[in-house]
């Protein structure tokens, strides 16, 4: 060989940096230790304890729920009388007490898998960590954010319970004021939440909307 492929080494340093922080990172050792599959499973606790979304026995709805960590949270918090439906378009390894729906949400099939697992019952929240896969075009990428998100309001329109409450994962760019102020013409209160385990660099943020008003 002539040289190096990559001479400047720059996404070898980048790569290894990563690894790096996600090796030391405290939330992905805590993930590891109390047996969690994924470091958001600190999100959603967070944001929970901020909010109070839990109650037992709710009905609750994961929307991009792979790997499973919400769903852990879910089932840990919510008790055994709790009604845990999960969707994901990735396979998902089974949870106790969750019916786990390989499908895809933004497809009117998906949508029927979740009101059939629903069985006629109105969620009491509705969680969604629904992200695209990034292209690397930003407008691009954040005009399908907003369009998962406006999907999950969507559902939960239809299907939360009046006062019931809904987490969307956002990234903040184009649209997401518009999608903020439409969430608002639907819930007593909406808050834009960043939770510690949420890295830094990352636009990440979720909508809590507070009470479905159903007009």
């Amino acid at each position: 060989m002539s040289g190096p492929l990559n001479p400047s080494g720059k996404k070898n340093r980048f790569n290894k940096a990563w690894m790096n922080d996600h090796v030391h990172d405290h939330y992905v050792t805590e993930a590891q230790r109390l047996g969690y599959r994924s470091r958001a499973a600190f999100k959603l606790i967070e944001l929970a304890q901020k909010d109070r979304l839990f109650r037992p026995g709710m009905t609750a709805v994961d929307l991009g729920a792979a790997p499973g960590s919400w769903c852990q949270v879910l089932r840990e918090k919510l008790g055994p009388a709790a009604r845990i439906v999960a969707i994901d378009l990735l396979p998902m390894d089974g949870i106790a007490g969750v019916n786990v729906i390989q499908g895809d949400f933004r497809e009117e099939t998906g949508v029927e898998l979740l009101t059939a697992a629903l069985a006629g019952h109105k969620a009491d929240l509705v969680l969604s960590d629904l992200a695209p896969n990034l292209s690397g075009v930003e407008s691009a990428d954040q005009a399908r954010s907003v369009y998962l998100g406006e999907l999950a309001l969507d559902f939960s329109e239809r299907w939360l319970k009046p006062g019931g409450d809904l987490v969307v994962k956002a990234f903040q760019g184009a649209g997401f004021p518009e999608f903020q102020r439409t969430m608002q013409g639907h819930f007593d209160k909406v808050y834009a939440r960043k939770p510690k385990a949420s890295r830094d660099r990352s636009r990440e943020v979720y909508l809590v909307g507070k009470g479905l008003v159903v007009s």
